[in-house]
């Protein structure tokens, strides 16, 4: 099993990187898991004291039960996935049952921040892009499919994302073995990781 570590900022363009490696595998040889699954469990909270936690900060994710995941799927087992909602800030009550597959891709901003998650990668790789088009497309992303408004998101952006960003995501960049710099589509880095990809499995 061929464990691959995607992280970058918000809106970096992880995901577009993770679907192009994704067309470049059989779909039956591959699975994904994202960081935002394991968000911690916070029922003991209210809402609204949901709403105050800084999901940027590596102490919001449970990196406990994602590494036992990784460990299990590696020993050919079946895991269950947290379901994660953004719309109440917790887990819901269903999980996403996930099994071993030749390539496991783990996508997320935290990622690299955990030492045991980092040993478990057999590639890392840090998805890179400019600040203004991260912005951008975070706002249109909160707005669209989270139903934030632009207020809420841009004061997010500058008192939480924009720090934590700098303290604890671009520091990262360090531990990556590839960095792609997100313009679009980096064929060149793409045609890397794949070859990687083949000559490990």
């Amino acid at each position: 099993m061929l464990i691959i570590g995607i992280a970058g900022g918000t809106g970096s363009g992880k995901t577009t990187v993770v679907n192009q490696i994704l067309n470049e595998l059989p779909a039956d040889e591959v699975c994904v898991i994202s960081q935002d699954s394991y968000y911690n469990e916070t029922h003991e909270l209210t809402y609204q004291e949901r709403t105050k936690i800084n999901f940027d900060h590596p102490n919001a994710i449970d990196f406990k039960l994602l590494v036992e995941h990784l460990k299990e799927l590696k020993k050919g087992k079946t895991v269950e996935q947290p379901v994660y909602s953004f719309v109440t800030h917790n887990r819901t009550i269903d999980t996403l049952i996930t099994h071993p597959r030749k390539v496991v891709i783990v996508e997320g901003i935290l990622i690299f921040n955990s030492k045991e998650l980092r040993d478990i990668f057999d590639i890392k790789i840090f998805v890179h892009a400019d600040t203004d088009e991260r912005l951008i497309r975070r706002v249109r992303r909160d707005i669209e499919e989270r139903g934030r408004d632009i207020n809420e998101v841009l004061t997010r952006y500058q008192n939480t994302l924009k720090p934590m960003h700098q303290q604890f995501i671009e520091p990262t960049k360090n531990y990556a073995d590839i960095i792609i710099p997100n313009d679009r589509y980096n064929t060149v880095a793409i045609d890397i990781v794949r070859t990687v990809i083949s000559n490990k499995l």
